[in-house]
């Protein structure tokens, strides 16, 4: 079996500042102990933070004279947005954020009548290579940090609260680790973020673990640490082809972990939490949308605690690949759901502003702000090896 090659020495980026959203609350008071303030105005930060607030005067709680020194010190601006796009009459809002060192990364919140969903990135670009997915071709940049992941989230909650989106104030009810990037490969960030998605306010975002939705192309040991930690969160499975020799082409990590074995750590997964996972399929035209690969998809989960998402490819500026037509989506539904598999076709939001999945590539489309792409390790050394890392 081929083995991508993975390297752990490359070299790194320089880190974020200190963030409060990176620090255990413990850490936390002690901080601000050190800047001469009583404990208790971390959990003061903690909770401004997490109810969107920027703007240290609207921080009262806070006294006048030390509101510039906490802030700087503890919640610093680690996202400036450059650019909001719309779609679907305002209730698609793609957001480009550029990080301290220049990255870009982009999130995208999606309001409907009955829940509204962020979709958000966990690293500058991906190093899983998928050639089907714009992200996947942009390579990767680096890890994000966990406040850097938990504020593109707490922003989109805010944009709710303030009626930034058509429909008037809301709230956020889902978040999807849908964005640029391999969650997985970046495990110890996730996994903070998904403690502060899961926190009730005031030192998080108070979200039920089954909406929030996990992302992986199959990265197995990962998977396996997630299932071993007891979170209740939804996992999803970037299949994309039900047989290894497609799959090696389609997501070049199957060549490390391929199908037999991501399907059994997924289905650990869904034996612990009793909830089924997704299976998420890219529809592309001839390539593996073809009657006989949704029979073998058909008979491979059968049996298992699976529901799959199709997802009809979104087009990237310059790609081979195209989604299938609509006869072979809809043979394709009805060969699954014959064999007895729970099926749906995502609805493929704000595509016209390359918003949609596999279509976010944001440093390769703003003019003037320059692609910044360093080899950094496609997989986190301690998770590959199976054992806990919070390396950057």
């Amino acid at each position: 079996m081929t083995v991508l090659p993975l390297v752990f020495d490359a070299p790194r980026r320089t880190k974020p500042p200190r963030h409060l959203a990176d620090l255990t609350r413990e850490e936390a008071r002690a901080a601000v102990t050190e800047l001469g303030q009583p404990a208790f105005r971390a959990d003061q930060l903690a909770r401004h933070f997490y109810a969107g607030v920027t703007d240290p005067a609207l921080m009262t709680d806070l006294p006048a004279a030390a509101r510039q020194d906490l802030t700087s010190a503890l919640l610093p601006g680690l996202l400036t947005p450059v650019r909001h796009q719309s779609a679907d009459g305002g209730r698609t809002r793609k957001t480009l954020w550029r990080l301290h060192d220049g990255a870009l990364v982009e999130s995208v919140l999606m309001r409907y009548p009955e829940r509204a969903t962020v979709c958000i990135s966990s690293q500058a670009g991906c190093g899983m290579a998928c050639p089907f997915c714009a992200t996947g071709q942009s390579g990767l940049t680096r890890n994000l940090s966990a406040a850097e992941i938990i504020g593109q989230a707490v922003a989109a909650a805010a944009a709710m609260a303030n009626g930034e989106i058509p429909g008037g104030p809301g709230r956020l009810s889902n978040v999807v680790f849908m964005g640029m990037g391999e969650p997985l490969a970046n495990y110890a960030r996730v996994r903070k973020t998904l403690d502060a998605l899961l926190t009730p306010a005031p030192h998080g975002l108070g979200l039920a673990q089954r909406s929030v939705t996990v992302s992986t192309v199959g990265v197995v040991p990962a998977i396996r640490k997630l299932t071993e930690e007891g979170l209740n969160v939804t996992l999803a499975v970037s299949l994309h082809a039900p047989d290894d020799e497609l799959r090696d082409t389609l997501v070049p990590i199957n060549t490390r972990w391929n199908v037999a074995e991501v399907l059994g750590a997924a289905d650990d997964f869904a034996r612990r939490t009793g909830r089924r996972y997704s299976i998420e399929y890219a529809l592309i035209r001839d390539i593996n949308d073809q009657p006989f690969r949704a029979d073998l998809l058909g008979r491979l989960l059968a049996k298992r605690l699976a529901h799959v998402n199709l997802i009809p490819l979104n087009p990237t500026p310059g790609s081979k690949w195209d989604a299938s037509p609509l006869p072979a989506q809809r043979e394709f539904v009805a060969r699954l759901r014959a064999a007895g598999v729970p099926t749906t076709v995502r609805d493929t939001r704000g595509s016209d502003i390359d918003g949609a999945c596999g279509q976010l590539a944001a440093a390769d489309q703003v003019e003037g702000i320059p692609s910044i792409a360093v080899p950094v390790p496609a997989i986190e050394e301690g998770v590959a090896l199976g054992a806990e890392s919070d390396q950057g």
